[in-house]
């Protein structure tokens, strides 16, 4: 990791490049065009173009699901069970209600609350499974009351789907999945094939095709996000224990190369201690080549001269994750504007937001926590305005209404009304 001050930071952002992958978008692009066009077809063609996968059917059967029960410990069927009842407790919160006010007398104004009526989850492969992932995006989903939801998530190399996935799909009563990856899982959720039912909205992390694929079909279809590499700013002062440092700016690293782990402090003594603890854990983790790479490309620890000038920066970054490893960390959260997910204390690592807590672990990257949230109950309604007049109510309020129409020019507009209130005086 490289430590640098503020100014060399910004500097540094400065110089990256904005240029479009164009290159990246003209296959999405033909992707998406073959998969609307042939369907099925296209959907094993690309399994095996880009999974090296011959697949006999494109969805999970009930054996395969029933085999996946058995290849996994009951530890890990413990830890899954409690980590759902934390996250349905969380999410229960977030449930809104239809809502009616009759403020005026023959007014009534209102809010009715409908859930979505598909989603489909995707679950990333590939480098790693991530069986919490469909819980972060099913429980949300289900406490809305959406109906029909259905997983697809990326073929292993026999053509099964890995257990740990399988097993979170059956906890949460999902039966509906697909073994598909990339951009052709994307499309087959927004237009529908001879297998595959389209959805109303998209959801889920993917790699660089998935994200681009999601850009691409938004519009014909609703998505939550357009998620980048994952990211973690660590705000460290003299009481963060170095050594936990840098195992959570580890934990992000690990997840790919493109992965961001930044760190920032005010003191000289700790960055350097924690560059040195990096060093000497990196080496001995398992995925420790991505690691490297991910610390070579966009590992940094930061030196600011004070707080104030720390809590602007991660406004500026906005992170995905920002641990506050400061002393009274609670005191200090009301100067943070812009973050996905807010981890206060030595005590309180990422990776417990990733697995247990109970808050949604999928949440804005590349700077979109400035204006985005987190994955939530929220995301799976949506909401219609409810409006009723009476006769005498609409009399009081029509001479506004043809005044403001007229004045936009728009008379048929005002005659809509004014028709009424002539027929109320005849």
């Amino acid at each position: 990791m490289r430590i640098i001050t503020t100014e060399q930071f910004m500097e540094s952002n400065r110089n990256i490049s904005q240029t479009a992958a164009k290159e990246l978008d003209n296959s999405v692009q033909d992707i998406i065009s073959q998969v609307m066009q042939n369907g099925d077809e296209a959907l094993y063609k690309f399994t095996e173009v880009f999974d090296r996968v011959q697949l006999d059917q494109l969805t999970v059967s009930k054996k395969e699901f029933d085999e996946a029960r058995n290849q996994v410990t009951s530890d890990f069927l413990s830890a899954l069970k409690q980590a759902k009842v934390n996250i349905t407790s969380f999410h229960q919160a977030q449930k809104e209600q239809s809502w009616f006010t009759n403020e005026k007398s023959g007014v009534t104004l209102g809010q009715k609350v409908t859930p979505l009526e598909s989603v489909g989850v995707y679950v990333p492969g590939g480098k790693a499974a991530y069986p919490s992932t469909v819980l972060m995006n099913v429980i949300p989903a289900q406490l809305a009351g959406v109906e029909k939801i259905s997983i697809a998530t990326p073929p292993q190399a026999n053509g099964t789907i890995n257990p740990h996935i399988l097993v979170a799909a059956a906890e949460m009563g999902v039966d509906v999945v697909y073994k598909l990856g990339g951009a052709q899982a994307i499309a087959a959720f927004a237009y529908g094939t001879q297998t595959v039912e389209k959805v109303v909205k998209i959801v889920g992390p993917g790699n660089a095709f998935v994200a681009r694929a999601k850009k691409w079909v938004f519009g014909d279809v609703a998505i939550d996000m357009i998620a980048g590499p994952s990211e973690i700013c660590v705000v460290a002062d003299e009481t963060a224990p170095p050594s936990y440092v840098a195992a959570d700016l580890l934990s992000q690293a690990e997840h790919d190369e493109e992965a961001r782990a930044i760190c920032i402090t005010t003191s000289e003594k700790i960055a350097n201690a924690i560059h040195d603890e990096v060093e000497k854990q990196a080496a001995k983790l398992d995925r420790k080549d991505i690691i490297q790479k991910s610390l070579d490309q966009h590992g940094t620890i930061i030196i600011t001269e004070n707080l104030v000038e720390t809590f602007k920066l991660v406004n500026q970054i906005a992170p995905e994750h920002l641990q506050l490893m400061i002393e009274n960390p609670l005191e200090k959260v009301a100067y943070v504007k812009n973050a996905g997910a807010i981890f206060l204390g030595n005590y309180s690592p990422e990776p417990l937001g990733d697995y247990f807590a109970g808050p949604n672990h999928t949440l804005p990257t590349s700077g979109t926590a400035a204006f985005a949230s987190p994955l939530g109950v929220y995301d799976f309604v949506k909401k219609s305005s409810i409006i009723h007049y009476s006769q005498n109510a609409l009399q009081d309020a029509a001479p506004h209404i043809v005044t403001l129409a007229n004045t936009e020019g728009l008379t048929a507009h005002a005659n809509s009304i004014q028709i009424r209130k002539d027929d109320s005086n005849a």
